[in-house]
């Protein structure tokens, strides 16, 4: 089987026009938290910023400079994730679809906005579920780190993921909890534990939620889990088997199958059906290199039509936080068949906040390599899923967020300035473009 390998950058782009967002502390050197959120659903765009701001476009039809504002309402949070959700009974009554927005602050509050107008139609406060922050730092807040949505050929039914962390001393702790609403707001089930999640994924035919967990300190001591997605039974486990609280990076979904992005041993598996491993392949184990034992962690799994494709991020070193050297792996996305075989891989060029996928496209904001610290890495850059064929929109900032839905990907832009530099380049944006 033939495999792709190649590094050499494409000249395809697209045209992009650039909504200005405001201000926001610019990014350093290393890369920084989710600070801003992206969604497109056919013809909206939906972008959230750190300041709480959510606001709706429609999107451009062809020509650059028609994207414009539809409304724009105040979160309770730091918006930093986004979805849209089907209007209950939308076929018969007319309701319009909601966007969900995920937040990150003193309530952890998923609220729910009609995408027409923006009216507020219900909110829930996940500090309820995982308790107030014992200290006045961003890491300590309530902070909703992930939404699934279905409803195409079953019940809207709205999924997330929320977590808080505490330390005490030489304690730390997570609390967490898995949600299920129905359209109306009330929440069908939920799934508590002691551990960090950091991603979930639900089956395209809406019945398994996959739920990856990133840090296990506590009573629960598996990365992944499967959830019957009408009633939140446990249906299966499974967890890559080694030392340390670090698990799973993402996990995605793909018929029977599941891909998992394990930070646990920096590998990538792909299992069936009760968790049974059908196969693992090295992403960014570790590598000695002149002394030093290097690795990377594999941060983001997509996966489509028996294909799995994972992203790597930032160089680390064994015994030393700094490192001159870099893993050779590091900041690639790879794609691998049902057996396991790789059809390609290439670079990335810097850490990968996400991935968005839509049908055989894959698309990735690229921020700063920090260890290089060289503005060139800056892009949204997407991918074929097939070849690996690639297209990219330089920035002069970092990309922090991305979406595509049919031929419309938008970006956050986000401004940084390098330790060392001192020079604040770009500008907090939104950027929609067309890849027709």
């Amino acid at each position: 089987m033939s495999t792709t390998n190649t590094d050499t950058e494409s000249d395809r782009t697209a045209t992009f026009e650039s909504y200005p967002l405001g201000t926001i502390d610019p990014a350093r050197s290393r890369h920084m938290w989710t600070r801003s959120a992206v969604h497109v659903d056919g013809d909206l765009v939906v972008a959230g910023q750190w300041n709480g701001t959510v606001t709706a476009f429609d999107a451009p039809e062809t020509e650059p400079g028609s994207l414009e504002c539809r409304w724009t309402v105040d979160h309770p949070d730091h918006a930093v994730g986004i979805t849209t959700l089907p209007g209950e009974d939308a076929a018969e009554t007319g309701t319009d679809d909601a966007v969900i927005v995920a937040g990150r602050g003193k309530t952890g509050t998923i609220a729910a906005y009609d995408a027409a107008t923006g009216d507020r139609r219900w909110s829930y406060d996940t500090v309820d579920d995982v308790g107030e922050h014992v200290q006045d730092s961003i890491f300590y807040l309530p902070y909703v780190v992930a939404l699934e949505s279905a409803g195409a050929d079953a019940d809207p039914m709205l999924y997330a993921a929320a977590r808080r962390y505490e330390r005490d001393g030489e304690t730390r702790q997570w609390h967490s909890v898995v949600l299920a609403f129905d359209a109306d707001g009330t929440v069908r089930w939920r799934y508590e534990t002691d551990a960090s999640p950091i991603a979930i994924d639900l089956a395209e035919d809406g019945t398994r939620l996959a739920v990856g967990y990133n840090r296990c300190m506590g009573d629960h001591d598996t990365g992944l889990v499967m959830l019957e997605a009408e009633t939140g039974d446990l249906a299966w486990t499974w967890d890559p088997g080694t030392e340390g609280d670090r698990r799973v990076g993402d996990v995605a979904i793909d018929g029977e199958t599941v891909a998992v992005a394990s930070h646990g041993d920096k590998r990538g598996y792909l299992l069936g059906p009760g968790g049974a491993e059908r196969w693992a392949v090295d992403l960014a184990t570790e590598t000695d290199i002149e002394g030093e034992t290097l690795y990377a962690y594999p941060n983001h799994a997509a996966a489509s039509d028996g294909r799995a494709t994972f992203v790597t991020g930032n160089t680390y070193a064994i015994k030393s936080r700094e490192t001159e050297n870099r893993h050779p792996n590091e900041h690639r996305i790879a794609t691998f068949d049902g057996a396991g075989n790789q059809l390609w891989d290439t670079a990335v060029r810097g850490f990968v906040h996400g991935l968005a996928t839509d049908g055989d496209r894959i698309a990735a904001p690229c921020a700063q390599n920090f260890r290089v610290r060289d503005p060139d890495t800056h892009a949204v850059r997407w991918f074929d899923r097939d070849s690996g064929q690639d297209g990219c929109e330089r920035l002069e900032s970092v990309a922090t967020a991305v979406a595509v839905d049919g031929e419309t990907i938008a970006a956050i832009e986000e401004p940084v300035a390098y330790h060392d530099d001192g020079r604040i380049r770009g500008e907090y944006a939104l950027r929609v473009g067309s890849l027709e």
